[in-house]
């Protein structure tokens, strides 16, 4: 099986078909995305091991919803139970890509944290009076570690980006899905660069309102979460594009 290298011009597409998918059930698609949000904050109940069960299991999570996708594509209605469907028949290497990517997050992190160990930005600026110079020395250091993590989560996020779909749809293990996926992304830089300045493009938009203060905040929030769902099918569109389309 090989990954398709498509246009441009692509990367704007998937959102745009994202939101087509979004259309067809948003009710739906919004209690999924609550759904998804309340797991994500209970699982913050159990410190640590809450959090990192929740990593854990997040691409069987994410596969039910892409499954969900395929189903409104083919005109079946989406269900609650999407979100569960990934762990009927592939749990295992659903599984296991959650592994490596709860690994993966944890080194992230871990460097994060270790460029930002000299970081005093919290508390310089927890201090009435702040030298500026200790300010922007602290900056520096926070900015720093935060592009480091940036660029050290890309790749993570590459090899997971397309595996839940390649593991469930065509059966792929774990680790050739990942290898697959990391590929198609390589392969496809150009597109992905199109796709993710369309997203700043659209949340630069979506914040305006909040010039307009508490109301506009309050929409702003609303207009977020609202785009959520879209965002998720468009990680469908994108591999329906690259690897199922004639």
């Amino acid at each position: 099986m090989e990954a398709k290298i498509v246009a441009a011009g692509r990367g704007w597409q998937w959102l745009l078909e994202g939101y087509g998918l979004f259309r067809k059930s948003p009710a739906l698609w919004l209690a999924l995305t609550i759904a998804i949000a309340l797991m994500w904050a209970v699982s913050f109940i159990i410190p640590v091991l809450g959090p990192l069960l929740f990593n854990l299991l997040s691409p069987a999570l994410f596969a039910g919803l892409m499954i969900g996708c395929r189903a409104l594509e083919s005109g079946k209605p989406l269900e609650i139970a999407h979100l569960f469907a990934g762990f009927r028949q592939h749990a295992a290497p659903l599984v296991t890509v959650g592994g490596v990517y709860l690994v993966g997050t944890v080194v992230v992190v871990g460097i994060v944290l270790v460029i930002a160990g000299g970081s005093t930005l919290p508390e310089v600026l927890s201090k009435p009076g702040a030298d500026i110079e200790a300010l922007r020395a602290a900056a520096r250091s926070m900015m720093l570690a935060l592009a480091v993590g940036a660029a050290v989560y890309l790749p993570l996020l590459m090899l997971v980006w397309f595996a839940p779909m390649l593991v469930v749809f065509n059966g792929l293990a774990p680790v050739a899905a990942m290898k697959l996926s990391f590929a198609a992304c390589v392969g496809n830089t150009v597109p992905f660069l199109v796709y993710g300045a369309a997203l700043l493009l659209a949340t630069f938009v979506l914040s305006l309102p909040a010039a307009l203060g508490t109301v506009g905040g309050v929409l702003v929030i609303a207009l977020f979460v609202a785009s959520i769902p879209v965002l998720i099918c468009s990680v469908y569109t994108s591999y329906q594009d690259i690897f199922a389309r004639g």
